[in-house]
């Protein structure tokens, strides 16, 4: 075979040419190719499918292609490239095809034969985009955002690194829709809230993770993108509040050699460095590796705290046949940190605001808080024609924690400053979850139309180890909480009891759309779900076993959802699904035996394309009604059940690219939960948000520079709003990246521009983070 050499590529004619060595096949063939520049990536096709392909080079000037990987014919494999270009490949003779400006089309339309999650157009890296061709988060089938009858926001790898979102709560701060409040800094899970719920639904490549499992550790340099689904998700998780699922897509190995290192430093004494290297590991590319490695060393904005943390992870893509995928996978994080910093009183005995400030939260230095998350997986891909695969993954993860942690209770007196007390308890665990996904994909006909279904099997086995301790001292008295100083006595520990659990969950699913008409899709779907949960618990003084079993057996989860395409822009669509959430444990330190929370979610809404598809957005309107829902009432009181609650509110988002140097991503939600007397439930979370970020790189002699802002406003909080509150208040963020040469960038990012003083508050609570600025440089070969 011959290809043109590149400097023949002229910009009004790009010829990719090559003579022919056997016939063409029209048959389905394997292909790889990354995502890239467009004229090179079809260059590069058209010498694998034997293929001469004519075009005007302006029409692919400055256009990325999409990722192509799998079994297409010639035309399917062209569609899929040029995805979002607004061009198409029309056939011109045998062997011939011309690359030409799509009269009426925003793109392709996807098929369910591809694997979930790596359905053509779906990979984010390389793309430069802040949106996706194809989601399968909110059932699995690979859909476009227009044919997903749910709200759903994807956070992008050229988001994650514009706006430099490090971790998943990072992420998260940035998702229309999501309420992130930090409680601690450096120790627990923030509370992450939704639709009036808190998020327990938690995924990586589409597989269940429990919450148990500290996903807020999760580092997003081992990620492509992270797909959020607001809205109950119950046929995706079997069991889930109504709240959304949080879906982390991890990177998979390139079939070109590449290689990131990355190196960065801040304020409060920040710093750190990653590596990220990719590609072929033998001759015919058959078998390719990835390997990421991320540093970071975190100060904070009190003197005493200091977090190390490490992240690594390894994948291997092996061809066992042309249709026959094996993946292996290992990853490690480990997070510890010094004097975590801890909710602390906001108010004294007489509901006054304590003048502190945020660096008032000084821990003793004995304290610290360490993790580790190590996870090992596998799966095999199997193409069973060009119509069906099928798709097996095991999963294995542990996650331990040792803490000994130090924050200050009571109620203080405002004259004396006498009151408060430090309590340091000492916390450790094993957690360890192992799970087994299996299904099938493909189409089938029926009534002459084309549709599609997925079927499979999860196994999911959860268990926990947990020792207690007896501390002493219980606690230290604080003399006068205005004048203490961090230098408390480090206390003494007994090893005292231990508990344990064991939850068991075992599910049936099937999804499926059917093509009604040319335009109007029906979803269907189900899961049907066994779950059980057996917790054991023992005090060495007194060696009894206590023993507490609950299960729930045949939780049958429907789904239902319609898709009405009004033209190639704009579609409408409703769905509704049921909810059914054990309620947590430690509930049954306040409500013995708590039944099950309960309850049915709706939505509706209103989806465009614009822009040949790079820009995506959504209006939605959605209202959950729940029974048995658990909501803090007092320190005396605790929790109650409450039943015939309501949620309900509006989502309005945009994500994408309005030219190709302008992309944006913002987002407004307005939600409120009420009891049946028509009472605000929930005030931790704020009623209205906004979030928006936006980039643009400079015309002409200044195109190697990108300037990029935006600004994140909620309205009122707080578990009392009449006494204990935050008003609204605004965050502000600015970005600017450099473009050196081909290989390296410099980029800068300042985080609470203007320094807004700002807390999650309650009784006890925190501050949120002061200004910060973080530099960075990124050389990639």
């Amino acid at each position: 075979m011959y290809r043109l050499p590149a400097a023949s590529l002229r910009p009004l004619s790009l010829a990719i040419a090559l003579a022919v060595l056997s016939p063409l096949s029209h048959a389905a063939e394997q292909y790889r190719l990354e995502s890239g520049p467009l004229s090179t990536q079809l260059n590069r096709f058209a010498a694998q499918a034997g293929i001469f392909l004519v075009s005007d080079g302006s029409l692919t000037e400055d256009q990325q292609s999409r990722v192509l990987d799998g079994s297409y014919s010639v035309e399917q494999a062209l569609a899929i490239l040029l995805e979002g270009s607004g061009l198409e490949a029309v056939k011109t003779g045998e062997k011939r095809y011309e690359v030409r400006p799509r009269a009426n089309s925003t793109g392709l339309e996807l098929s369910a034969v591809s694997i979930s999650g790596k359905a053509p157009g779906s990979i984010t890296e390389g793309t430069g985009s802040y949106t996706t061709g194809s989601t399968s988060s909110s059932t699995r089938l690979n859909l476009t955002p227009q044919e997903t009858p749910q709200s759903v926001t994807v956070i992008t790898r050229q988001r994650m690194e514009d706006q430099k979102l490090d971790n998943l709560a990072d992420a998260l701060r940035a998702t229309t829709g999501i309420s992130v409040q930090s409680l601690t800094v450096g120790a627990d899970s923030p509370q992450i809230l939704s639709r009036g719920s808190s998020i327990n639904n938690f995924q990586i490549d589409g597989i269940p993770t429990s919450s148990s499992m500290a996903n807020y550790l999760q580092d997003m340099s081992i990620y492509d993108r992270v797909e959020v689904v607001r809205g109950a998700t119950g046929i995706m998780s079997g069991l889930g509040k109504p709240s959304a699922t949080i879906n982390m897509i991890r990177k998979r190995p390139t079939y070109d050699p590449q290689a990131i290192l990355t190196a960065e430093t801040g304020n409060w004494r920040r710093y750190g460095s990653g590596l990220d290297v990719s590609g072929p590991l033998n001759e015919n590319i058959s078998i390719r590796g990835r390997f990421v490695a991320d540093y970071k060393n975190q100060g904070a904005w009190t003197s005493n705290y200091k977090q190390e943390k490490i992240s690594l992870y390894g994948i291997t893509e092996l061809d066992i046949t042309e249709k026959t995928l094996l993946t292996l996978g290992l990853s490690h994080i480990s997070r510890n940190t010094n004097s975590p910093l801890s909710a602390f009183p906001m108010v004294d005995a007489q509901r006054n605001k304590l003048p502190t400030k945020p660096n008032s939260n000084k821990t003793p230095s004995w304290s610290y808080y360490d993790h580790d998350l190590d996870s090992a997986f596998a799966s095999i891909e199997h193409q069973i024609n060009p119509d069906w695969n099928f798709k097996t993954e095991i999963n294995h993860s542990r996650y331990d924690y040792d803490s000994l942690n130090a924050s200050i209770i009571g109620s203080i007196d405002p004259l004396t400053g006498a009151g408060s007390r430090l309590q340091s308890p000492h916390w450790a665990s094993t957690t360890e979850q192992s799970s087994l996904d299996s299904y099938t994909t493909g189409s089938f006909s029926l009534f002459e139309r084309q549709h599609e279904l997925m079927a499979g099997i999860a196994l999911t086995h959860i268990n926990s180890k947990t020792p207690n301790y007896v501390m002493t001292p219980s606690f230290y008295a604080i003399p006068n909480y205005s004048t203490w100083t961090d230098d408390t006595p480090e206390p003494e520990f007994q090893h005292s009891g231990k508990s344990k659990f064991d939850e068991y969950q075992n599910s049936i699913y099937l999804s499926s759309r059917l093509h009604i008409t040319d335009s109007t899709k029906l979803l269907l779907g189900s899961r049907l779900t066994d779950w059980k949960k057996n917790i054991e618990s023992i005090t060495f003084s007194n060696p009894i076993k206590v023993n507490s079993k609950n299960k729930e057996s045949g939780i049958f989860t429907p789904y239902l959802g319609l898709v009405q395409e009004l033209n190639e822009n704009w579609s409408i669509y409703a769905s509704y699904t049921s909810i059914f959430q054990p309620q947590d444990a430690f509930l049954d330190q306040f409500i013995k035996n708590a039944p099950p929370e309960e309850g049915t979610s709706y939505e509706a809404g209103v989806k465009a394309s614009f822009n040949q598809g790079k820009l995506n957005s959504s209006l939605a309107a959605f209202k959950t009604n729940q029974d048995n829902l658990a909501v803090w009432k007092s320190a005396l009181i605790n929790y109650e059940l409450l039943n015939n609650t309501t949620t309900e509110g509006i989502e309005l988002e945009f994500n994408g690219a309005i030219t190709e140097s302008w992309n944006l991503s913002s987002g407004y939600v307005y939600s409120v939960t009420k009891n049946d007397e028509n009472e605000r439930l929930i005030t931790q979370a704020p009623r209205h948000s906004i979030k928006t970020f936006t980039t643009y790189r400079l015309p002409g002699e200044l195109n190697r520079l990108t300037v990029g802002g935006g600004f994140t406003w909620e309205s009122k909080t707080g578990d009392d709003l009449k006494l204990i509150h935050q008003d609204s208040y605004a965050l502000f963020t600015l970005m600017g990246r450099y473009k050196i040469d081909d290989n390296t960038t410099i980029s800068a990012n300042i985080d609470n521009l203007f320094n807004k003083e700002y807390s999650y508050p309650g009784l006890r609570g925190t501050y949120g983070a002061p200004r910060s600025l973080m530099t960075s440089i990124k050389y990639t070969f």
